[in-house]
């Protein structure tokens, strides 16, 4: 778990059908510290808990479109943020793909 300028970016890996999936995900302060103290009383590393929630969380989840779009709205910011990122790649300040 790295902590960058109050963020917490979480990176874990899992195997599934022998391949590995890598997934980033970057917390605001409030719900890192929640999942910091989770792993400090459970005495398990935060990507570990990380995995098993998000893993929770994607079993749980209704395939629906409309829950879907539902969910999506209610991301704070999302839609903003998307706006943002569509602007910079038209504007050419994305990073392509071939170069990660």
């Amino acid at each position: 778990m790295t902590s960058v300028h109050g963020t917490c970016s979480v990176v874990y890996g899992w195997l599934m059908t022998e391949r590995s999936n890598r997934v980033n995900v970057v917390l605001d302060e409030e719900h890192a510290v929640k999942l910091r103290r989770i792993a400090e009383r459970t005495h398990t590393n935060p990507g570990t808990i990380a995995r098993s929630l998000l893993t929770t969380a994607i079993e749980e989840a209704d395939p629906d479109p409309r829950d879907v779009t539902a969910l999506l709205d209610g991301i704070p910011g999302a839609f903003e943020q998307a706006m943002r990122g569509l602007a910079e790649a038209d504007a050419g300040l994305g990073t392509k793909l071939e170069d990660l």
